[in-house]
């Protein structure tokens, strides 16, 4: 069989393959996306009619049980479901600077005390500043093996020699396949290179992490196929200037998506923060108008956020709306709702939000407590202490039922919260737990429910 070469224009966006360069592409509409590859075209196209798949009934599949380790990071087990899968594919990506390096470092030191042989390979530092960087957070160990290579097939084969149980890629842009056409980072050379490793992954039963490398807009760089063909695809993420950083999981065959865990930047490294909503919130601090508490559900974990709003009067000739940790184009729709159903006028003035601590919230479930700061600002008027809110609002001003209403109630209990506000709707269909939860309470706590934005911004209580 004889091969050639062929060029194709590829989509880095979604893999869509086109015949021709285009500006556009016709599938994602993403521009400036198509990128011209070569690639080897097999001369002799017919089908090998002796190849056979195999097929099997469902329910006489036998089930395998997921073997997991301890990485010795809890916040990093907690985010993988529960520990590391043996032989599974997780990719890692995360703005420069942040800490994913520093993050995997800590892990397999983790995991080489517990005995696993580990496989750090690099191709952004050398082997020099791999150890003092593992000096500063205590991580050397001799499990734990460092190999400066970009080749793909050099590190597959220092992997199939030194038989770790775990491997690590860092960065996936930085390695390249010799036999390949084209420089490493591109949308061919990622495509092949993530294939083999995962073929060495599932083949030799390597639990293997991968680093990615991000676009100025956050995404992943490469072909999406990349984060198709992992099992889990995480995210580190965090204001450099806050010191803390989020984990989030955004894809998870073996757990939870959406599972996040809160490390905080120190000198010695990543640190666990167990309980984040008593991070995030300072309980000393007195009553200040325009600052709200909501009940943020992050995967499986209730987390108290705090919501800070700024209203001014403008100097320009459009007022300014601008929400910092959530979705800009949603809080100016929510001003909109609250000017129409409310009653609050507000298109002369600059509207400025903020949630605390560098956190990005991704629910509706904080418009509830936005609207409370907005009105609290406007009115000069601080909101009652030890007072949350969670709800998502409408455009018809009604409070509507969000998830996991009793988790986030009983999270607002436990730090010492007397006055709740949940929407109408969850507190009838919660309605025998949540007077069990009051019952068992010691301290004064009262469960208000709502059913419209009035409730919260006219200040009557």
């Amino acid at each position: 069989m004889k091969n050639s070469l062929k060029q194709i224009f590829i989509c880095s966006s979604c893999g869509s393959i086109h015949p021709k360069w285009l500006g556009k592409c016709p599938d994602c509409e993403a521009w400036n996306s198509i990128h011209e590859e070569t690639v080897t075209k097999s001369q002799n196209t017919q089908y090998h009619h002796g190849s056979k798949a195999e097929v099997f009934p469902l329910p006489k599949i036998q089930e395998k049980e997921e073997r997991r380790v301890f990485c010795g990071v809890p916040e990093l087990d907690r985010v993988l479901g529960g520990g590391l899968v043996i032989g599974s594919l997780v990719l890692l990506s995360g703005d420069p600077g942040i800490g994913k390096s520093t993050l995997l470092l800590q892990a397999l030191n983790g995991l080489a005390q517990r005995g696993y042989k580990v496989l750090y390979a690099s191709g952004e530092e050398s082997c020099t500043q791999i150890k003092l960087r593992a000096e500063r957070l205590g991580s050397l160990h001799m499990n734990i093996l460092v190999t400066n290579e970009t080749n793909i097939h050099a590190i597959l084969e220092a992997a199939k020699q030194t038989k770790p149980h775990v491997l690590v890629v860092d960065s996936i842009q930085t390695v390249y396949n010799p036999e390949l056409p084209g420089s490493p980072g591109n949308v061919s050379q990622i495509r092949e290179c993530a294939n083999l490793i995962m073929q060495t992954a599932k083949g030799q039963n390597i639990s293997t992490f991968v680093i990615g490398h991000v676009t100025k807009d956050g995404a992943i760089a490469g072909p999406k196929v990349l984060e198709h063909l992992v099992d889990t695809v995480m995210h580190l993420e965090g204001d450099s200037s806050s010191g803390y950083r989020i984990l989030r999981a955004h894809k998870n065959r073996f757990g939870s998506t959406g599972e996040i865990g809160v490390f905080a930047m120190q000198g010695h490294g990543l640190i666990d923060i167990p309980n984040p909503s008593a991070v995030f919130l300072d309980e000393n601090k007195k009553e200040c108008e325009g600052a709200a508490i909501s009940v943020s559900m992050e995967g499986t974990r209730p987390i108290l956020i705090e919501v800070q709003v700024l209203v001014g009067k403008t100097s320009f000739a459009s007022p300014r709306r601008l929400a910092t940790g959530f979705d800009t184009n949603r809080f100016t729709i929510l001003l909109a709702v609250l000017e129409k159903r409310a009653g609050l006028y507000l298109s002369n003035l600059d509207i400025y939000a903020n949630v605390t601590g560098g956190f990005k919230i991704y629910e509706t479930a904080i418009d509830l407590a936005t609207a409370a700061a907005v009105a609290s600002s406007l009115f000069n008027k601080a909101l009652p202490s030890k007072t949350a809110y969670f709800g998502e609002v409408s455009l018809s001003g009604e409070v509507r039922m969000v998830n996991h209403a009793l988790a986030r109630i009983q999270e607002a209990q436990k730090l010492g919260f007397e006055k709740i506000y949940v929407p109408l709707r969850n507190y009838q269909m919660e309605k025998e737990h949540i007077i069990k939860l009051l019952d068992k309470s010691e301290r004064p706590f009262f469960i208000i429910p709502v059913e419209t934005v009035n409730d919260v911004v006219r200040f009557d209580y």
